[in-house]
């Protein structure tokens, strides 16, 4: 027997419920990990939130920029940890996976602006 046409629609609707259900704890737990990086930094590295203030880590550091008003996209962050930023320093350390996370966390969090 051969599927129907609403069967195969109905396949394929259920995988991509299921990917988008994945997908949404994945980013939720991406968002726990960079949370946690900006906070406590990744020793030796210090954390971001000794320099920055940013309100979703509670954080009330006062060296660097307020990123709640900066409002930085998730590229502009990732390349001040790459490459540093005026008295900032290059967090290239951390290493892709980790910057990747930082980046899209403080983006999110303090209300990336929109292009």
């Amino acid at each position: 027997m051969r599927p129907t046409r609403f069967a195969w629609r109905l396949a394929v609707t259920a995988l991509i419920a299921a990917a988008s259900a994945s997908h949404a704890q994945t980013s939720s737990n991406d968002v726990a990990r960079g949370r946690q990086l900006f906070s406590l930094g990744a020793p030796p590295l210090p954390a971001c939130a000794l320099c920055h203030k940013l309100q979703d880590a509670k954080a009330t550091g006062a060296v660097g920029p307020d990123l709640d008003d900066l409002m930085p996209d998730a590229a502009r962050v990732e390349t001040a940890l790459r490459n540093g930023m005026g008295p900032m320093p290059s967090f290239a350390a951390l290493g892709d996976e980790q910057i990747r996370l930082l980046a899209r966390y403080v983006a999110q969090a303090a209300g990336a602006r929109k292009p």
